[in-house]
């Protein structure tokens, strides 16, 4: 009696201790969490290559006299043709423009050559490296350069798209967490059918968001890691995207749990045995893929990875411990008003995943050549891709400094726009003005500060912003230029592209060894790993295809972000494998009580299928909330891993994975003991099938 007396006190204690702990952490990380937005930084060099020219460009220009220098163009435009009286506007406005602020040297007007057209180039050391000073600088000059009486007036440049960017950037937070919280909680409000259960694990995804916020900013703190908008953004969606996967399967368990235990403390303990190792498994697989991101050369990306991975972390943490712990004291009531009640059965009726699995499991190498195909045909949509985005298309909507190169482009077709940076040794400043003044390309060239053995120049290319002729000028004086750095905008952008094409081809392989080896710790198997692997690498394929038919006929996209391959395919192994440990460990249960092969193969389908495809809804839908951010390179994120979520979830896992299984037999477990196992009698009655 006393044992039993002190199992009960244990089974009441232990809930409301794991809620207290997880109080107590809550409000010791509060001060740190909502520090984040402080420590996130938008600047080029927060996103550009470590290693490359134009990060070593913007390194130096911080430490020269002034620091960093915000470049602005403002643009002076009329249809007709400048008047005299528009020329003594924008004249009087460019010196109240000097006259606020300190600026590296007197703007001077430059004319088009069609009359239509001024520009003047607008330089100042003193935001610095100060993002809200730089703010304030650009839409002060943007308050004193006013149109009138139809005169256009535009501030572009390096300095006002960075502004124009950050305030994207600094606008995704409120709105994306509010979006994709709604998301979630409409969906598990059409999963649970009950008025109170969605509000529980939304609620704990909740906090493990905010914790995931405390979290980052001590990583910041600690190790340097970069906190980017996009990074940010991309925690928040694992959070909720992730922790509500593991949600689902925990409930679904507990659920099935609670008709065969009496007390909610033991059925609860019954379901974390039995869901447990597939959960930690599968996070621990998302988190390796996504930690194999620090190797790549692109700073955005490599402060991704530990981001996302602190993501899924706590997200696991908290729909381990949290959750469980509040679904306990909530009791069965939490279910109202379909309770599972001790000692009853679910109504028995036909499964839309059996119905799937009976059509895979009759003509599995049909249906699998089938699948395949559809796949490959998918694929070739990556053909239709358009290339490498422009920095003035990147925004889904046009501001103001995008407008303005537009401006700039029409009006000096013949020349460059915007400058390219070029860091030189100060002792050999002079002969390295003389050879870039001698670079096919170059329009001209000037030496502006210098300081620590070092001088800047600024060179003007006699071609528009990131074309061809201008692309071409930036190699050229690299090639040309031993020992100085060249960099810009448009320099900028070229790493970018060459840096992404690098990460490409050392991380991919990267992220499949390590998830491989993963999944045959946890199968016992290599053939059911690379099955599992083959099949999300298809998938991976398929959606980037589906991306190249829609992004340019249907989005109107000019290009796509340098970046969307490689982190597509971190986030799509990694997620998509997610799943694949579901059923694949589920199948290995069932053969390992003794089920025959193509029994274990539906059954398992039966059985998580519908988890798996209300997890599958809910993480589509999270990431789908980035198309309706106002940056092309969000956009084209979201929809490719939310298609490709899908295709993993109603295509591959269903039917593609299962006929494998199904054709492959024993051999699917090769070379593990189960492979080995002889096979027992098929079984020909009919079995009851559950929802």
């Amino acid at each position: 009696m006393g044992a039993a007396k002190m199992s009960a006190r244990r089974r009441r204690a232990v809930p409301w201790l794991v809620l207290g702990l997880w109080i107590v952490v809550l409000a010791a990380v509060s001060p740190f969490a909502s520090k984040l937005a402080d420590v996130q930084r938008d600047r080029a060099v927060d996103y550009l290559p470590a290693s490359a020219d134009s990060t070593q460009v913007a390194k130096i220009q911080e430490r020269l006299p002034g620091g960093e220098a915000t470049q602005m163009v403002v643009v002076y435009h009329r249809d007709g043709g400048l008047t005299a009286a528009d020329k003594a506007t924008a004249a009087g406005q460019i010196g109240r423009i000097a006259d606020a602020h300190t600026l590296t040297a007197e703007p001077r007007g430059i004319p088009s050559k069609d009359g239509t057209t001024v520009m003047y180039p607008v330089a100042s050391t003193e935001p610095g490296t100060d993002e809200k000073a730089r703010d304030r600088l650009v839409n002060d000059v943007r308050d004193i350069a006013k149109g009138e009486d139809g005169l256009g007036v535009e501030v572009g440049g390096e300095g006002a798209l960075a502004t124009d960017a950050a305030e994207v950037y600094n606008s995704l937070g409120g709105p994306l967490l509010y979006t994709t919280a709604a998301v979630v909680a409409l969906l598990l409000i059409v999963i649970y059918r009950s008025p109170l259960l969605w509000l529980v694990p939304l609620g704990v995804a909740g906090m493990s968001e905010f914790l995931a916020r405390g979290v980052a900013y001590g990583l910041n703190q600690g190790f340097g890691t970069s906190v980017t908008g996009q990074s940010s953004g991309i925690m928040t969606i694992l959070v909720f995207g992730a922790g509500t996967d593991y949600a689902l399967l925990l409930v679904s368990r507990y659920r099935e749990e609670l008709r065969r235990t009496e007390r909610p403390y033991d059925a609860m303990a019954a379901a974390l045995k039995g869901c447990g190792p597939a959960v930690l498994a599968s996070s621990g697989t998302v988190a390796a893929g996504l930690l194999c991101l620090l190797a790549a050369d692109l700073n955005s990306s490599r402060g991704m990875g530990p981001l996302g991975t602190v993501g899924v972390l706590v997200a696991l943490a908290a729909m381990m411990t949290l959750l469980p712990a509040v679904l306990v004291l909530l009791g069965r009531r939490v279910f109202w008003p379909l309770v599972p009640r001790y000692g009853s059965t679910p109504k028995v009726r036909r499964s839309l995943f059996a119905a799937m699995g009976s059509s895979a499991g009759r003509r599995p190498l049909t249906v699998l050549a089938g699948g395949a195909v559809l796949l490959g045909a998918l694929a070739l949509g990556v053909l239709n891709l358009p290339g490498t985005i422009k920095q003035e298309d990147s925004f889904t909507s046009k501001p103001d400094a995008v407008a303005a190169m537009g401006t700039l482009a029409e009006a000096y077709p013949e020349r460059g726009t915007q400058p390219i940076d070029v860091i030189t040794p100060a002792d050999r400043a002079d002969s390295t003005l003389a050879e870039i003044r001698g670079t096919r390309g170059v329009d001209s060239a000037q030496k502006g500060r210098s300081a620590d053995g070092w001088t800047e120049i600024t060179v003007m290319a006699d071609s528009a912003p990131q074309s061809a002729g201008e692309t071409a000028t930036i190699e050229a004086l690299r090639d040309r230029l031993d020992g100085s750095y060249v960099g810009g905008p448009s320099a900028q952008q070229l790493d970018l592209k060459d840096t992404n094409a690098r990460d490409r081809t050392i991380v991919v392989p990267i992220v499949l060894v390590s998830v491989l080896l993963i999944l045959i710790a946890l199968l016992r198997s290599l053939v059911a790993p690379l099955l599992l692997v083959a099949a999300v690498v298809a998938v991976w394929g398929a959606a980037l295809g589906i991306g190249g038919l829609v992004f340019g006929p249907v989005f109107g996209f000019e290009g796509t972000d340098p970046g969307l391959g490689l982190l597509s395919f971190v986030f799509l192994v990694a997620l998509g494998v997610d799943y694949g440990i579901f059923l694949m460990h589920r199948m290995r249960e069932e053969s390992l009580a003794g089920a025959e092969p193509v029994t274990a193969a539906l059954t398992a389908l039966r059985t998580t299928g519908g988890v798996i495809a209300s997890a599958g809804l809910v993480l589509a839908a999270t990431f789908a909330v980035l198309t309706n951010m106002p940056l092309v390179q969000l956009v084209e994120l979201g929809f490719v891993i939310a298609v490709g979520v899908l295709l993993d979830t109603f295509l591959v896992r269903t039917y593609l994975v299962t006929s494998a299984a199904v054709a492959l037999r024993r051999k699917v477990w090769w070379p593990g003991p189960l492979s080995r196992a002889p096979e027992p009698p098929v079984r020909t009655e009919r079995q009851p099938e559950r929802v």
